[in-house]
């Protein structure tokens, strides 16, 4: 069994996506730095419309890299429909910066230092001891990527909020190779408004 496959059933049979946020749930307010290491308050976004929140697993994971970039292509027709984007991940302001020059991201991209934030939607995991390896044969050396020793990531989740804070979407996916495609997005929030 490959690395992949190994996460994803430990994902599975730990129960853990049934413990995250939901539709129909409201989400708390927070405040987060950006790449400018500038504080983002999620309320204030709120004021002007639906957000798009995506959590990544951080600028390392090529499947992140992809929806991001997929995100800012996106990004023209969802500032039409009146909503933001933002993207999470508990890499540091240095990673974070790498994140959004790599791709041109115009959209805010914050580090949720230690997973408070993800903590809070119920998509924290923690790789398992036996991964790790894995993960570092592969060059993620997660520790140095999150200046932490918790070995703890998201699940690469997407939630679309109304002004209230209220999800009305939400895409969490125990395979973390599976994203919510951005043409859904546009679609979910043109019928929201």
């Amino acid at each position: 069994m490959n690395f992949t496959e190994s996460l994803k059933n430990e994902l599975i049979y730990s129960g853990i996506i049934d413990q995250t946020l939901k539709v129909g749930d409201i989400i708390p307010n927070f405040i987060l730095p950006n790449a400018l290491n500038q504080p983002v308050e999620l309320q204030k976004l709120l004021f002007n419309g639906p957000v798009v929140i995506s959590f990544f697993r951080g600028y390392w994971c090529p499947f992140c890299n992809l929806e991001l970039a997929g995100l800012q292509q996106a990004l023209p027709a969802i500032k039409t429909l009146g909503a933001s984007i933002i993207a999470i991940s508990p890499q540091n302001n240095r990673h974070t910066i790498s994140t959004v020059e790599k791709h041109e991201l115009t959209y805010e991209v914050l580090s949720d230092r230690s997973n408070m934030i993800a903590r809070q939607f119920g998509i924290v995991f923690q790789i398992p001891e036996y991964l790790r390896p894995i993960l570092e044969e592969k060059g993620h050396v997660l520790p140095r990527y999150n200046e932490d020793e918790s070995f703890e990531l998201p699940i690469p989740a997407t939630f679309v909020v109304d002004r209230d804070g209220k999800i009305v979407y939400a895409f969490v996916d125990a395979d973390y190779s599976k994203r919510l495609d951005p043409i859904e997005i546009v679609s979910i929030l043109r019928n929201i408004l």
